[in-house]
């Protein structure tokens, strides 16, 4: 079963960047769609980012122009980087295995105005 452990996150002014990982387990990484999550304190999880197995992505209305989901196969890992940072993008982010649901433990990133 793949294992997903996420990186990256901190405190960051607003307008600031960071850059979030998620090291994936196992031998199958490159057949996955991975997603970035969030949970906004006192709201309901939602999707931030997804890439294909292609590399097509898909991103939140909300984060268009600001994040870019990458993903590195031969390092079975996915990238979430995020630049203009605002107060909103504060939550706890997590990656997830799209096909089997699988999820990371999370990371912090509060933003600060």
């Amino acid at each position: 079963q793949v294992q997903l452990v996420e990186s990256g996150g901190g405190m960051v002014q607003a307008g600031g960047s960071l850059r979030l990982s998620c090291a994936a387990s196992g031998s199958r990484f490159n057949i996955l769609t991975m997603g970035w999550y969030r949970r906004a304190p006192g709201k309901q999880r939602e999707l931030v980012a997804r890439i294909s197995t292609g590399g097509s992505t898909t991103n939140a209305d909300s984060v268009k122009g600001r994040f870019t989901i990458s993903r590195d196969n031969a390092k079975n890992t996915v990238y979430l980087q995020m630049n203009s940072l605002k107060p909103e993008d504060t939550g706890v982010y997590y990656c997830k295995v799209e096909d089997f649901a699988v999820w990371g433990q999370g990371t912090q990133v509060t933003v600060s105005s």
